[in-house]
């Protein structure tokens, strides 16, 4: 079958790299793609949320099946403008439609669909500017650390902990006077939660349901978990700590109950659940949910993947995930993300990028970077995700890091503590 892969980061990427895997793909594209996806298949300068120019290149490419990578096509409605169009209803595709996507859109209708279900999660309320002060008061009443997520998309960026009275106020006086634009006409106010934070991701058809290695990423810029959000820095899969027993209770007051609520709320979700959860106390509680795989959790699941990514694709599609089990590598997989000097902040393009012909023993999956006269260039904060195996989380890490030092651009940064704090549960 031919397939198209929306978006064009690490994520995508990591797709592209199990599906041309697979003896049942034919042709693969992706839009708009990057420097590494340029390999393994073929790229096309069609922008992710261009609906009227992706449908013609699904007609005129006769493409089969289509796998929505980021989110924000899917929170604009992708698959609710595919199915509105009798001449696209024969295209299959792995994403939900905008009101499925709302698990992740919104962060208030995500919280109050976490409270109707009965799925644990932090204690929250929801303000917008009208309600300032009403705002202000709550922060006054709750216990400090205290969480603010803007409503609305942000990039992985719309989430603050603070630390002090004084930061929360201002960060909700910034969010609300629209710090994120539109995504903060909202903010969660939400307790902090104690423990530690992993990311459970499943495939859905709107009924069956498969759940795929877990994972660990690591969202601040600096070691030891200090400094502002990014997108993700580096990630590791398994979780040591996520055992059996654990998973299990993941799977019965969290899948489960979201996978019905969903259906409840008349929605036929067909494609990716990422929930983020907080392990407190061997108890697990929803941060939040997104509606696609994560980023760079991708590029530490897919390598573990050993069913065929392209069947599963498929059977979730066509509504036949019932019963489907899944192989997967018992080993380690540890990514280690390269950043452009300056992100999460103001940062350069278009630095040459050296040494990935040197790599060994990694997979390196290209995040922000474009082709040109040449060779290989940096095109975004998160440039490249280097991904290392090993029997054991030191091993996986210790390959990543060999190779996140022989790549070479100019302001390049990375974490060299990525899995450091998993090593007290082996």
């Amino acid at each position: 079958m031919n397939i198209l892969i929306l978006g064009g980061g690490g994520r995508e990427h990591a797709f592209a790299w199990k599906i041309a895997q697979s003896p049942h793909c034919d042709t693969l594209f992706v839009a708009p793609g990057n420097a590494g996806t340029a390999g393994i298949a073929t790229n096309v300068p069609v922008s992710a949320t261009d609906f009227d120019a992706l449908s013609r290149l699904v007609l005129e490419k006769n493409i089969h099946l289509v796998l929505v990578g980021p989110e924000e096509p899917l929170v604009r409605g992708v698959r609710d403008y595919f199915s509105a169009r009798p001449d696209l209803e024969h295209v299959l595709m792995v994403g939900p439609d905008a009101a499925g996507a709302r698990l992740e859109g919104s962060k208030d209708w995500s919280k109050a669909f976490m409270r109707d279900n009965h799925i644990p999660t932090a204690k929250s309320a929801t303000f917008t500017a009208d309600g300032l002060e009403a705002g202000l008061n709550y922060l006054g009443s709750q216990p400090l650390p205290v969480v603010l997520k803007a409503d609305g998309l942000a990039a992985g960026k719309g989430v603050v902990i603070a630390e002090s009275r004084g930061e929360a106020e201002k960060t909700l006086r910034n969010m609300l006077n629209g710090q994120f634009g539109e995504a903060s006409r909202k903010v969660v106010v939400e307790e902090f939660l104690e423990g530690i934070e992993l990311s459970v991701f499943v495939l859905t058809d709107g009924t069956g349901y498969v759940i795929l290695p877990e994972a660990k990423d690591y969202k601040r810029i600096g070691e030891g978990d200090t400094g502002p959000n990014t997108g993700g820095m580096g990630a590791v899969s398994p979780v040591p700590f996520a055992d059996d027993s654990f998973l299990k209770k993941v799977e019965d007051r969290v899948v489960k109950p979201t996978v019905a609520g969903l259906q409840k709320a008349g929605i036929r979700y067909v494609g990716f659940l990422f929930i983020g959860l907080m392990n407190v106390n061997g108890e697990p509680y929803v941060i939040e949910y997104n509606a696609r795989m994560g980023d760079p959790e991708t590029e530490v699941v897919m390598p573990r993947l050993q069913s065929d990514f392209v069947l599963l694709l498929k059977a979730a599609a066509e509504g036949k995930l019932a019963g489907t089990q899944l192989e997967t590598d018992p080993r380690t997989a540890a990514t280690v993300m390269l950043v452009s000097g300056g992100y999460p902040g103001p940062y350069e393009k278009g630095i040459p990028v050296t040494g990935l012909d040197d790599l060994k023993d990694v997979i390196s999956f290209h995040a922000g970077t474009k082709t040109g006269p040449g060779g290989v260039f940096t095109d975004g904060g998160r440039v490249l995700a280097l991904t290392g195996m090993g029997d054991t989380i030191s091993q996986a890490v210790e390959k990543a890091m060999a190779a996140a030092d022989k790549v070479q651009f100019g302001k390049k940064y990375f974490r060299r503590d990525i899995g450091s704090d998993l090593e007290v549960y082996v």
